[in-house]
């Protein structure tokens, strides 16, 4: 999800606007769907040929950003940036004829019938799961979560079925999904996406972990597709100096705003290290862009999505919805890190304001600066200080993720070995099992694959055992234990100082794949 701005705008003309134009254009329009409705066929839907093709089709013509959405999908938007849904609060994974729970939100009517890591549901009201193709089971799942449910479930170890029954309720959605601290006094927190509640979730987290203790903190934002822009404010005032801007939006009927740093319940001057990659979106570069811009934190990982535009949320009559892009943003730098887009209204978007001339007659790009003068760039994303390379990943292994087999093995394994120690390591048995595991499910491992991926296969076996025993936090804090972003972060941190100043600070360059180490 984009950068939204919650704000209301009048869709119809203001008085003294030329409209001659826009007339003659709806006129064109209305003599086309007269003629079609008039002359198709068969009877047309007015809403699906309307909204469906009409407005949707022109909306794409312009960005890949503005969008409509109908009152069900408006109410999907509207329970994502309030942080709440109706549900029963499970993580499930499911597979063509297999659902395991991965984790259950505390207080949750899942969390009060008892449910957990591993179980898993072989029956949802009265249909058995086994016997259903994927197509089936997601229907299924997605009506339980309107209307009390009937559910089948057997547990890690345990021979017999159990039968739960559960009424859906408000359900609180964490942005904040892992925090952990390392033996050293370095604390980890991955933010999943910025709503209302985020900034608070990271206080919460951090003081969890020692606020006033911590040595180094890692803020992962790698995959948050962004979410609300005054949340990603919020969020840079727990590290920011108050009154220290953030961004500046401007647009054509927006004017000129710079949205900055307020006094936060909690400041922490820890050293500071960001994840991104091309996943990390919108509001979520925002903050990235802000705490490098700053000098407040080192950017880590590989450029970001590049989304420099902010979208406003427009409610319609019926319960409707319009999301369109008003503004342009800009950083602290006055940077604009909009990607070009081919094709569409932003194929040439800003560089930015605020910015040195080019040092040269024939250079294209102006150049922008840091607090403490250390050279950013504008376009194309937030670029990491330390560019740094996530695992890398072949066919084979891409694969067996897309198959399911390693939560399967893990399911197969804890159900053979539970107890599971906390203490739980991959070892070449293991990797021997899963192997043959692999062989009933009538997949090869080729031996050149097979020697050259068996660190991530441990990784992905001892993480899909987390889930299942542990739940899903200390699942993510093993798979980030071994990530090579992270680990690079993590011996980072007592570099900082020097990294983070002055003009003539060196932009490293680090090319790692963990299947090379």
């Amino acid at each position: 999800m984009g950068a939204i701005a919650l704000v209301t705008f009048p869709l119809f003309c203001q008085p003294g606007v030329p409209t001659d134009e826009v007339t003659r254009q709806s006129l064109k329009f209305a003599q086309i769907y007269q003629a079609i409705e008039q002359n198709y066929a068969t009877p047309l839907d007015p809403d699906r040929l309307i909204l469906e093709g009409g407005v949707r089709g022109m909306l794409s013509s312009l960005d890949p950003f503005s969008s409509f959405f109908d009152q069900q999908q408006f109410e999907a938007l509207q329970e994502q940036t309030s942080g709440e849904a109706i549900g029963f609060g499970s993580i499930l994974y499911v597979q063509p004829g297999k659902i395991t729970v991965i984790q259950t939100q505390q207080g949750s009517p899942s969390w009060r019938a008892g449910l957990g890591p591993g179980d898993q549901i072989v029956a949802v009201n009265g249909f058995w799961v086994d016997r259903l193709e994927l197509q089936q089971l997601i229907p299924l799942l997605q009506q339980a979560k309107t209307r009390p449910v009937h559910l089948t479930v057997i547990r890690p170890g345990e021979p017999t079925p159990e039968d739960v029954s559960m009424k859906p309720a408000e359900v609180k959605l964490p942005t904040v999904d892992t925090a952990f601290r390392y033996p050293n006094g370095t604390g980890y927190i991955h933010i999943a996406s910025f709503e209302a509640r985020t900034a608070q979730e990271t206080v919460n987290a951090i003081e969890k972990l020692g606020a006033r203790n911590l040595t180094g903190l890692i803020v992962d934002l790698r995959n948050n597709p962004g979410g609300l822009l005054a949340s990603a404010v919020e969020f840079c005032g727990l590290f920011l100096k108050p009154g220290e801007p953030v961004l500046t939006v401007e647009g054509r009927a927006v004017p000129r705003k710079i949205y900055a740093v307020e006094p936060a319940p909690l400041q922490l001057g820890v050293p500071l290290v960001v994840l991104v990659n091309g996943s990390t979106a919108s509001a979520a570069e925002v903050a990235a862009a802000a705490l490098q811009d700053h000098d407040r934190a080192l950017i880590v990982g590989e450029p970001s999505f590049g989304k420099g535009v902010v979208e406003s949320v427009m409610p319609l009559s019926g319960q409707m919805g319009l999301a369109l892009l008003t503004a342009e943003y800009f950083t602290p730098s006055g940077r604009c890190i909009q990607r070009p887009l081919p094709g569409t209204a932003l194929e040439n978007p800003s560089l930015g304001i605020r910015s040195e001339p080019p040092k040269s007659k024939g250079a294209a790009i102006p150049i922008f600066r840091t607090d403490d003068g250390r050279r950013v760039r504008a376009g194309n994303g937030v670029t990491p200080d330390v560019l740094v390379r996530d695992w890398k990943t072949d066919g084979w292994l891409a694969f067996l993720n897309q198959a399911g087999m390693f939560t399967s093995f893990a399911s197969q394994y804890v159900g053979s070995h539970a107890p599971v120690a906390a203490n739980f390591q991959p070892d070449s048995g293991i990797l021997d099992t899963f192997r043959d595991f692999l062989t009933t499910q009538r997949i090869r491992s080729p031996e050149p694959y097979w020697s050259r991926d068996q660190k991530y296969v441990m990784m992905r076996i001892r993480t899909e055992v987390f889930s299942l025993v542990f739940g899903l936090n200390d699942a993510n804090r093993v798979a980030a234990e071994s990530d090579p972003q992270v680990e690079r972060a993590v011996s980072l941190l007592g570099q900082l100082p020097g990294l983070l100043k002055g003009p003539n600070a060196k932009i490293l360059s680090f090319a790692r794949s963990s299947a090379s180490e």
